[in-house]
């Protein structure tokens, strides 16, 4: 199990709490709360090492439009980066409904 953080500037706060996802065999689950900052709080746990780069990419592109201040749990069981960059848009949209 390899655990990750990382830390993006925000300018608004999420509007709720959301978990979606389920992990399972190539799935993961994200879990949103409002963070008590001016900042997004991403934490990862995965079961697949070595793959921190493509996280790193993955979520610098999602935090160039995302600008909600967020704490974000990630629990990865091997999700692919499309998957991760579509849970995680999946999860905000269900935040602002």
């Amino acid at each position: 199990m390899e655990t990750m953080h990382f830390d993006y500037p925000a300018s608004t706060t999420v509007p709720k709490r959301i978990c979606l996802g389920v992990v399972a065999s190539g799935d993961l689950e994200v879990l949103l709360q409002p963070s008590k900052d001016a900042q997004s709080h991403v934490l990862i746990q995965t079961s697949v090492a070595g793959f921190e780069q493509t996280w790193k990419a993955v979520l610098d592109w999602f935090f160039s439009t995302y600008t909600d201040a967020a704490d974000i749990v990630i629990h990865d069981a091997g999700a692919t980066p499309g998957t991760v960059a579509m849970r995680l848009q999946q999860t905000v949209e269900e935040s602002r409904s």
